[in-house]
């Protein structure tokens, strides 16, 4: 899945685990990062479940990382979701004028 923000915007993401037959299943120790924080930084609740993803002012793109524990108690069975984020300009606010070299006009 994709999705594409602007450069002053967040959103909110939650995960849910399923088993083979579509069933809710529990997981723990959901940890969430951002492959690009100068485009993309992610913030988990306190719970793991959620977490908010805000734009840093760097237009490209990022992948929000989420790894979870799928095995309650000993052992480990680690899944991983991916979201990609695109990070584009927001619309204009200020419109700047330049100009050029004064030249001779004769």
């Amino acid at each position: 899945m994709a999705i594409q923000l602007t450069d002053v915007q967040k959103v909110a993401l939650s995960i849910s685990a399923v088993d083979a037959a579509g069933n809710p299943a529990p997981i723990e120790n959901a940890t969430w990062q951002s492959s690009n924080p100068a485009v993309l930084s992610v913030t988990a609740s306190t719970d793991g479940l959620s977490a908010v993803a805000t734009t840093a002012g760097q237009l490209g793109t990022a992948q929000v990382q989420v790894s979870v524990d799928a095995r309650i108690g000993e052992g480990e069975v680690v899944l991983q979701g991916v979201l990609d984020v695109e990070v584009i300009a927001s619309e204009a606010t200020a419109l700047n004028v330049a100009a050029g070299v004064p030249e001779s006009r004769l």
